[in-house]
């Protein structure tokens, strides 16, 4: 979540954002309720936006490999 969201606001969202996937819980309900964090992820993902390019995590080694072209 950080790479995607950054430190504060992804606890932000995971405290205060309700996600309708998972049953009107916040991420931080479902994960206590022993929902797969995969599946708080995604649903994350999926409620912000975020392209399914980046649903499977950032490539920091490919970031760092684009760091040296410039």
């Amino acid at each position: 979540m950080r790479d995607e969201f950054g430190a504060a606001y992804s606890n932000i969202l995971l405290a205060d954002q309700v996600l309708t996937d998972l049953g009107d819980k916040t991420g931080a309900e479902a994960l206590a309720a022993g929902i797969d964090p995969r599946e708080v992820w995604l649903a994350l993902c999926r409620n912000n936006g975020v392209p399914k390019s980046r649903w499977h995590g950032f490539d920091k080694k490919k970031n760092s490999e684009h760091k040296d072209e410039k």
